[in-house]
């Protein structure tokens, strides 16, 4: 497949340095020889430590979100500087506990997305239905708006620096996992998203990660289907003996 898969590792709010230290290493030694394309997100207060060992290896930072200013007085929030500043190559934005928890709107993502593009950091844009929208029959409309919203002003030229993370809220640290048929039913809706905004080649070559509930025991079925390019691992990716094999798979 010529877009390749994308693994993740979304490590939220967990680690000391020394914690993140010791995975940042086990991660590097195991993964040294994996044929995808692979990051890592620690918490800010880990990424100068993480940056330093993951610098010249085969796996790349991330940040798990950014400010949506430059810099300013904005107490309590990191710049996409600061995060260049330390190495970070790539932000996940939207993400549901970001939305969902901290009340991010579609229009704060954009602007979060096209910040981050603009000062060169590539960018996970991460989209996803609740539960009672899914049973409510509005999963894809849901992930329509969210991804028509979130790449609102962002270029042709700019696109590949993006990839799509679905994660169906519902499935996210529930134990729950979308099926491989359900996961690649919605990632081929945003694909067609994508194609209708961007045209058919755009559609062909974007990376659509799934996120939810990913493991080392169904990692492999999710990524047999046509359209999922990778996985945005939460839980999973704490450990390296969970992350690995999903990572190789």
């Amino acid at each position: 497949m010529a877009r390749g898969y994308f693994i993740a590792g979304n490590w939220k709010m967990h680690k000391t340095r020394a914690e993140a230290a010791a995975l940042a290493r086990e991660l590097v030694a195991a993964l040294a020889d994996g044929g995808h394309k692979y990051l890592v997100a620690p918490s800010f207060t880990a990424l100068e430590t993480v940056a330093a060992l993951v610098r010249g290896s085969n796996i790349l930072l991330g940040a798990q979100n950014c400010a949506v200013e430059e810099e300013g007085a904005h107490t309590g929030e990191v710049s996409v500087l600061q995060l260049k500043d330390l190495g970070v190559q790539t932000v996940i934005l939207g993400h549901s506990e970001r939305r969902h928890i901290y009340k991010e709107d579609d229009g704060l993502v954009n602007r979060k997305a096209r910040l981050a593009l603009k000062h060169g950091l590539d960018v996970i844009l991460c989209v996803g239905e609740l539960l009672e929208e899914r049973e409510a029959g509005k999963a894809e409309a849901v992930c329509r708006q969210q991804t028509v919203e979130g790449l609102k002003g962002i270029s042709a030229a700019e696109l590949p620096r993006v990839t799509i993370a679905y994660e169906p809220v519902w499935a996210i640290g529930t134990g729950k996992t979308a099926t491989p048929e359900d996961a690649d039913a919605i990632h081929a809706y945003i694909r067609k998203v994508i194609g209708e905004l961007y045209g058919s080649a755009a559609a062909e070559s974007i990376v659509i990660q799934y996120g939810g509930s990913v493991k080392p025991d169904n990692a492999a079925a999710l990524m047999a289907k046509e359209n999922i390019d990778g996985a945005l691992v939460g839980g999973a990716s704490l450990r390296a003996d969970t992350f690995v094999p999903i990572a190789r798979f």
